[in-house]
């Protein structure tokens, strides 16, 4: 099984754009949002993916990913969201040795930046958040992409 550890912020300015090495437009709907487990279906540029998550205890949730054929992702997508799906560019920020992947949502979510970073363990300490960090929301169930497709509103 492998684990996430993640923690999210909102993102206060645009400054992360020229800090970005890389730079990836994804689409993400989910086949279930049951609150122990999340199946999303994820294209990311020319790959897509079949993501199955577990409950969030903290930080911290099971995470098993496996690449499927853009094809079937697309099939997928049509046939189990009832066309309700994320669009958001995602810029990846290197900082500290930490790759912080930074989202601007697209559509009715128009707006919205939230940056995450994966941590190696639960005991990690972020010892440098970077200058456009926010407000962090990691706890906040609002902002779990599973959430916002559900309700395709910022939350206030």
């Amino acid at each position: 099984m492998g684990k996430e550890i993640e923690r999210k912020f909102l993102v206060k300015d645009m400054s992360f754009k020229t800090l970005a090495v890389r730079k990836i437009e994804l689409a993400q709907g989910y086949i279930s949002t049951d609150a122990d487990s999340t199946v999303r279906v994820r294209i990311a540029g020319q790959k897509a993916f079949l993501t199955i998550k577990s409950r969030t205890v903290g930080f911290v949730r099971g995470e098993w990913e496996y690449e499927i054929p853009v094809t079937d992702a697309r099939e997928l997508l049509q046939t189990f969201t009832d066309g309700k799906f994320i669009s958001k560019t995602r810029y990846v920020v290197p900082s500290d040795g930490l790759n912080w992947e930074v989202d601007v949502f697209h559509s009715s979510l128009e707006g919205l930046i939230v940056a995450e970073v994966e941590l190696p363990s639960e005991v990690t300490v972020l010892t440098s958040i970077p200058a456009f960090i926010g407000k962090e929301i990691s706890e906040d169930p609002r902002y779990y992409n599973s959430e916002l497709v559900r309700t395709m509103t910022i939350p206030e």
